[in-house]
C-alpha cells in the first residue's frame, strides 16, 4: 500500500506542473492582458477596482511602463514562470492585479457561497438518488421504473440556466409570482433577524438556485445506483441466498447493499469536493451569487492572471489529493482490493 501511495504522490507533481505550465504558456499569447484592461478602463473614465491609475483618459508611455513594472511584466516570461512556481511551492498564491487583494483572501470571501451550494447540492442529491436508485432496481421494468427514468432524464436534459430562467419567471417576480429573492444568500436585514429567522431567510434565498443544481445533478447518481444494484441482484450469491429462503429485505440490505454501494462510497470524496467548485457559473450569475465559479469566470475575462493561476493550482492539487483518497477508500470498503501489485 505504502509504495503505491508514494508513487501516486510522485505522479501528482508532473500533473500539477503540466497544468500550470500549459495555462501559463497559453496566457502569454492571449491578447489583452491586465495592463491593457486597466488602460481600457481608464480611457473609459473608470479605472479598475482597487486600481491606483484612475485619473487620466490618456495613458502615456511612461505610465504604461510603470504599470508593466508594477505587475512584473517588465521581466522575461521564464523569470515570471519560475518565480510563480517558487511562490506556489510555499502556497503563496499572489495578489490580484485588478482587485488589490490577495488570491487567498478572494477565495475565502467567495468560499461561503460555494460551500453553501455545494454542501446542499451534494446531500440533497444523494439523499434522493440512492433510495430512488434502489427502488428502481428492485422494480426494474415496472411502470414506476419507466416513469421515474423519464423524469430523471428529463431533469438532466434541461440546462440549469434555462430552468433558472423559468423559475425566475414563475416564482421570483417575473410574469407570475414574487415568492423568492434574486440576489445573494441573505437579506439586507440579516443582522436584525432571530436565529430561526436567519435560517428561514437563508433557505429562502437558496431554494431556486438549489432547485436548478439538484435537478440537473442527481440523474447520474440515480442511474448509477440502479445499474449497480441490478448487476448485484443478478449475481449467483443472491440466487443462492434466495434459495435458502431469506427474505427480500434481508437479501437486499445484508448481502446486496454493501457490494452495490462500493462505487458510490468510493466516489463520495470526489463528489463532495467537486460540488464546491463545479457550481454553474451561469446559475451564480443568474441569481447574483458571488461564488468561486463567478470569480474564476471574471478573472479569465479580465485577464487577472494571479487569480486564474492561483485558483487552478489550488483546485488541481485538491482534485489530485481527493482522487488518491477515493482510491484508498476501495481498500476500506472492500478489503479484497489490493494496490501492492499495481505499485510494482
Amino acid at each position: 500500500m505504502l509504495p503505491y501511495i508514494l508513487k501516486r504522490i510522485a505522479l501528482m507533481l508532473p500533473t500539477l506542473l503540466g497544468a500550470l505550465t500549459v495555462t501559463f504558456i497559453v496566457m502569454q499569447f492571449v491578447p489583452g492582458g491586465p495592463v491593457e484592461q486597466i488602460m481600457a478602463e481608464a480611457r473609459a473614465g473608470g479605472g479598475g477596482e482597487g486600481n491606483a491609475y484612475k485619473a487620466g483618459r490618456d495613458i502615456d508611455k511612461k505610465q504604461r511602463e510603470e504599470l508593466m513594472k508594477q505587475y512584473g511584466f517588465d521581466k522575461p516570461a521564464h523569470e515570471r514562470y519560475f518565480k510563480m512556481l517558487g511562490d506556489y511551492a510555499r502556497f503563496d498564491l499572489g495578489k490580484s492585479f485588478l482587485q488589490n487583494k490577495g488570491v487567498w483572501q478572494l477565495i475565502k470571501e467567495k468560499l461561503p457561497v460555494s460551500v453553501s451550494l455545494g454542501l446542499w447540492t451534494f446531500f440533497i442529491s444523494y439523499a434522493i438518488s440512492i433510495p430512488l436508485g434502489v427502488a428502481k432496481a428492485v422494480r426494474e421494468g415496472s411502470r414506476f421504473d419507466v416513469i421515474t427514468s423519464f423524469g430523471v432524464l428529463l431533469g438532466y436534459a434541461i440546462p440549469g440556466f434555462v430552468l433558472g430562467v423559468l423559475l425566475i419567471v414563475l416564482f421570483a417576480g417575473g410574469t407570475f409570482y414574487d415568492w423568492f429573492p434574486l440576489r445573494g444568500l441573505t437579506s439586507d436585514n440579516w443582522d436584525e433577524l432571530t436565529a430561526f429567522g436567519k435560517l428561514k431567510d437563508y433557505l429562502w434565498h437558496l431554494t431556486l438556485p438549489l432547485t436548478c443544481l439538484v435537478i440537473h445533478s442527481f440523474a447520474v447518481v440515480t442511474l448509477l445506483t440502479k445499474n449497480t444494484f441490478v448487476e448485484e441482484i443478478r449475481k449467483q450469491y443472491v440466487l443462492v441466498a434466495r434459495a435458502k429462503g431469506l427474505s427480500q429485505e434481508r437479501v437486499l440490505y445484508k448481502h446486496i447493499f454493501r457490494n452495490a454501494l462500493i462505487p458510490l462510497v468510493t466516489g463520495f470524496p470526489a463528489a463532495f469536493i467537486g460540488a464546491f467548485f463545479t457550481g454553474s457559473v451561469l446559475i451564480e450569475t443568474l441569481f447574483s451569487l458571488d461564488g468561486l465559479g463567478l470569480l474564476s469566470y471574471e478573472s479569465v475575462v479580465r485577464r487577472d492572471y494571479p487569480v486564474v493561476l492561483g485558483s487552478l493550482y489550488l483546485f488541481t492539487l485538491l482534485g489530485l489529493v481527493v482522487k488518491l483518497v477515493s482510491d484508498m477508500l476501495y481498500t476500506v470498503v472492500d478489503p479484497r482490493v489490493q494496490f501492492t501489485s499495481v505499485a510494482k
